[in-house]
């Protein structure tokens, strides 16, 4: 291979420099290595059932995680092209541009992102070569091989192979280069004004204030796992609603990439060895395992993970009320939790792991809605939005997943046990405006 022809490694939710697979393959391979990030206009000007397909608070948090991705960059002398527009358009560009020889990216499984990605390499010059590499799982998709398998999975049976396995996790650390700073970079990044949002402030009530980019992410992790040692407690605080350390709140920068399954997993295992093993240390390892699954889900079932039917391809008769739907969104249902939950959605952009499953189950299970729109809605919604664990999770409450029990949520019950004193209510439900 080449070490002189130009690299070109496209970030998509793979925004950090340690522990990535795909910029430390390029930086092996190659003397001259770029990179390039594009806001793709389709996602800020698109709309799924009337819902933009971004807030403007993952708007935001995306904007400062690409900033923080450029300032790392630049610090190991490897420039980032910031973009908005169509990928397949400004990347051609580029690769014509530097007269660059080798495309890197994230590999990835659902349809709409490979899709994506198809559609740059299709307008790249025909003799650019294209390197997709796996990079967002904890567990590599080879050592568990499940894409041979065509049958549904439980979690229960992934999380025992799972658990088999002897993780030797060896993490990619970025290589200084010096042969790029004769590349000129004049792009900038966008404003939040330039993609359609009004600035604002983080609401008082917000459990916490997100910032976007790999060194926040680390920034949590030390004081969630060594600083206030709060993990040691996560299996009794995990279904939380209020505060900053109910949970860890690592969801957000996993869910774009600003850090790795494999580095958290990694800092988990230095914090047993540093304090010793509990069940909450081990409850942390399984969520990751949780949202691994879903993501080794997607590689079999792609295909059905948007469907009406889900992985199960089963026949409901699924409503779209519009009047239904907007009193879910607005916090105006006939059940005050499930209004509670939603109008913290509306006005943060975070909802506890605990609401999203009463308020999905009550869409599903109580109102009828179709699953889908649901989804589409906590798509645009959610800060810490990821296609694998919000679809994944949305089928499994709705019964077409990858469980064939029928679920649904005792209302009353789920806050009189979770929301006793009606602290939660009390907050979100005072001023709905």
């Amino acid at each position: 291979m080449s070490k002189e022809k130009t690299a070109i490694v496209w970030f998509t939710n793979n925004l950090r420099v340690s522990d990535n697979s795909t910029l430390s393959l390029a930086l092996k391979n190659h003397t001259r290595v770029v990179c390039a990030y594009c806001f793709n206009k389709s996602t800020f000007e698109g709309s799924l059932y009337g819902f933009k397909r971004i807030s403007k608070y993952r708007t935001k948090f995306l904007i400062e995680s690409v900033s923080n991705l450029k300032t790392n960059l630049e610090a190991n002398n490897i420039p980032l092209f910031v973009y908005y527009g169509k990928p397949e358009k400004k990347l051609s560009e580029l690769f014509l541009s530097l007269n660059a020889g080798f495309l890197y990216v994230q590999k990835e499984t659902t349809k709409e992102e490979t899709k994506l990605i198809d559609a740059v390499e299709n307008c790249l010059p025909r003799n650019v070569i294209v390197k997709k590499i796996f990079d967002q799982f904890l567990i590599h998709p080879n050592l568990l091989d499940f894409n041979r398998e065509k049958k549904l999975k439980s979690f229960s049976s992934f999380r025992k192979r799972a658990e088999k396995i002897e993780l030797k996790i060896k993490l990619n650390q970025c290589v200084k280069k010096n042969k790029n700073n004769l590349i000129q970079n004049t792009t900038e990044l966008p404003s939040l004004e330039s993609l359609g949002f009004k600035q604002f402030n983080t609401n008082p009530n917000s459990c916490f204030t997100f910032i976007g980019g790999e060194n926040h992410a680390y920034s949590r992790i030390e004081d969630y796992l060594f600083k206030t040692k709060k993990i040691r407690t996560y299996k009794t605080t995990r279904n939380g609603l209020i505060g900053i350390d109910y949970s860890s709140k690592l969801s957000t920068w996993l869910a774009n990439g600003s850090i790795s399954s494999r580095t958290i997993y990694s800092k988990i295992l230095e914090h047993e060895s540093d304090f010793g093993r509990n069940e909450s240390t081990y409850w942390l390892i399984f969520e990751l395992l949780w949202r691994d699954f879903f993501k080794h889900i997607s590689i079999v079932h792609s295909k059905t993970l948007f469907l009406r039917g889900g992985m199960q391809k089963k026949h409901v008769l699924w409503k779209k009320d519009k009047q239904l739907i907007d009193s879910w969104i607005n916090g105006r249902t006939d059940e005050p939790f499930v209004n509670s939950n939603m109008i913290e959605l509306k006005k943060t952009g975070w909802m506890s792991n605990r609401g999203r499953q009463i308020t999905s189950s009550y869409f599903t299970k109580n109102l009828g809605l179709d699953w889908r729109v649901g989804a589409a809605y906590f798509e645009s919604a959610l800060v810490d939005y990821d296609v694998h664990s919000n679809y994944g999770n949305w089928q499994y409450v709705a019964g077409v997943g990858n469980d064939f029990k029928s679920r649904s949520f005792d209302i009353p019950w789920q806050a009189k046990t979770y929301d006793r004193n009606k602290e939660h209510q009390s907050i979100w439900l005072k001023n709905k405006k």
